[in-house]
């Protein structure tokens, strides 16, 4: 008998998170097939995540933008390091980290999808000289979190694009 109830449990549970507009992230579903990806540095650990996202997301990345239905250009990625606060004697005690990200998007016709704009993060970290590498490895794992939730936003803002009035 138990058995039974614990999968009414199950069924009731699920069809009140269904109802209520839960369900999973899944694919973003694009309004759009086919991506040119014009990187000014192609190379980077940035680009190769987003091409993977992309192509989960049933993306088609084409060679040329004459291929693609939308071109996204990202202009810049820049990693960048800043002091927040210094101890007493002058050694550095908290730092910022910020991640930016300049992009536009836009098709054939040079109409916008995502008109040009700069995306910023911030992670603020402590930092202490005892723990020199650990610290470091910190500040990889920050840039790293913050890289993969840039991607998820740029798929995000894609996933909702759709040309915009001139």
């Amino acid at each position: 008998m138990r058995p039974v109830l614990r999968m009414i449990a199950l069924l009731l549970t699920a069809l009140a998170l269904t109802a209520c507009g839960f369900h999973l992230r899944g694919q973003a579903g694009m309004p759009f097939d086919k991506l040119y990806l014009d990187a000014a540095n192609p190379g980077t650990p940035f680009i190769a995540e987003l091409r993977r996202n992309l192509e989960a997301n049933r993306v088609k990345l084409v060679n040329t933008a004459e291929e693609a239905d939308v071109v996204l250009n990202i202009v810049f990625e820049i990693p960048e390091k800043q002091i927040l606060t210094l101890g007493g004697s002058g050694r550095v005690n908290e730092f910022q980290l910020r991640y930016r990200v300049s992009l536009r998007a836009y098709d054939l016709k040079l109409q916008d999808w995502i008109s040009a704009e700069e995306i910023v993060m911030r992670r603020d970290y402590f930092h202490d000289d005892t723990q020199i590498l650990a610290k470091e490895a910190e500040e990889a794992l920050l840039y790293q979190s913050m890289r993969s939730d840039m991607v998820q936003q740029i798929v995000r803002r894609l996933s909702r694009a759709k040309p915009q009035p001139q």
